[in-house]
């Protein structure tokens, strides 16, 4: 059947295997087994959230369903992001948590990510032990009578999560509030995010807030900035953040539609936090597809940076290995360690407003302690993402980094979660990269699709 889990959880079109409901109901089942074996205090719940994808409705259940079989209580927190999940988790003593969720990815997929009583993503080890059992769908012993579990919603908890975000922003107050626009890309945040910076007193204008089910991230949302973009050009923001389908990732945007990724946000953060001598080890960890602008900026600033394979699984295990409090994607998928257990769209946005309103600064001012190289990246739909089994497709890619050596990079790897290929170069001319890109991504295209 092939590895269940990717980088982030179990993903897949919604209503096929492993993302039809019997399969779900039988992980559900598997995990609160291996979470109840992991955790000695029994009784405590099963946080499960979603977002506003159609097929949502129909795997809560069915998790639920595999939570309660197994004697535990699962508590529905609803349309919730992924980070408050982890959150409310950690906080409130659940056993673990559940969200359903295909993060960035278009409606009709889904997918399920399941954290541990700590709040955070459960271990390999886990995920391999789920899997070794559903693959042997062996007898699972259940309980019955008294000690079956119950199904109960829970509409409140995400207000701890709320509130503890709402200490970090800071109230919007001076003689002139700063005025943000927001695309919530029709998904989990949606609900959250207006009504949030709203009542600190910032001036809102938002799109992306009317989800129906089928439009989460369409055309909308971090993955399509365009959208936001529109919306800043239109009158005078102050910074404007847009979010994904589940928001743990988030891009920023200048009052002059200056795009500010994950490479920015972490060389802000860094910068910031060791201007007050709050970066232990004066460092950060990325990931191998950050731009090499980032690595410049920080040798200047004297600040390591530590470079993983790309998910934010590997990203937080180097940071818990090197104890460093910031790290992230350059997609948007920030971690800061101090306040979360996982990337957080929300505390992202308000981290950086609180950059903004103690040095004074503009988000644009800000984003100038790095300068980016110039970066192309394909994404190439394929049937097998073996590419490295392919003797022509292996050759360019050599003779792409022998041409680029001492003047940039060119990197090659399959997408953990789609059935993609990711051609990315850097360099000085973006023009000749251009053309470097192409020709693998062809290549790729006629070998593998």
């Amino acid at each position: 059947m092939g590895r269940l889990f990717g980088t982030d959880g179990v993903r897949g079109l919604a209503n096929r295997f492993p993302l039809d409901g019997n399969t779900a109901y039988k992980i559900a089942q598997l995990a609160t087994k291996q979470l109840m074996l992991n955790h000695k205090k029994q009784g405590r719940p099963v946080f499960i959230a979603k977002d506003t994808r159609k097929s949502g409705d129909l795997l809560e259940h069915a998790v639920a369903a595999g939570v309660a079989s197994m004697g535990a209580e699962a508590r529905l927190l609803g349309v919730v992001p992924t980070p408050a999940v982890a959150y409310i988790t950690r906080e409130l003593q659940g056993l673990g948590g559940v969200m359903i969720s295909a993060s960035h990815n278009p409606f009709a997929d889904n997918g399920i990510k399941i954290f541990g009583a700590d709040g955070y993503k459960i271990s390999d080890a886990i995920e391999e032990a789920i899997e070794k059992e559903l693959i042997a769908n062996n007898r699972i012993e259940m309980p019955t009578g008294a000690d079956v579990g119950t199904i109960n919603i829970d509409d409140s908890s995400i207000t701890f999560w709320l509130n503890s975000l709402a200490r970090i922003a800071g109230e919007n107050v001076g003689a002139r509030k700063l005025k943000i626009a927001l695309d919530c890309a029709n998904g989990a945040i949606a609900r959250w995010a207006p009504k949030f910076f709203s009542d600190l007193g910032y001036s809102v204008d938002a799109i992306g807030v009317a989800p129906n089910g089928t439009n989460i991230n369409d055309r909308v949302g971090s993955t399509f900035i365009n959208a936001i973009l529109d919306v800043m050009k239109k009158e005078h923001f102050d910074v404007g953040f847009s979010f994904d389908g589940d928001a743990d990732r988030v891009i920023a945007v200048s009052s002059d539609g200056d795009i500010i990724d994950g490479d920015f946000i972490l060389a802000i953060t860094a910068k910031f936090l060791k201007d007050r001598e709050k970066l232990p080890g004066n460092a950060l960890v990325t990931t191998v597809m950050a731009n090499l602008g980032l690595d410049l900026a920080m040798r200047n600033h004297d600040i390591k940076v530590f470079k993983t394979r790309v998910g934010d699984r590997f990203v937080l295990e180097e940071m818990q290995k090197t104890q460093a409090i910031v790290g992230g994607e350059q997609s948007g998928h920030i971690i800061l360690a101090e306040h979360a257990t996982t990337g957080d769209g929300l505390l992202t946005a308000c981290n950086l407003l609180r950059i903004m309103r103690e040095t004074g600064a503009s988000i644009k001012e800000l984003s100038g302690v790095m300068s980016k190289l110039p970066q192309v990246l394909v994404n190439i739909r394929v049937k097998s993402k073996n590419f490295d089994a392919v003797p022509e497709i292996v050759d360019i890619i050599r003779d792409t980094e022998k041409r680029l050596s001492g003047r940039g990079r060119v990197l090659v790897r399959p997408s953990g979660t789609e059935d993609l290929v990711r051609v990315m170069a850097e360099g000085p001319d973006e023009g000749e990269i251009k053309g470097l890109v192409e020709s693998i991504a062809k290549t790729i295209s006629c070998h593998l699709c």
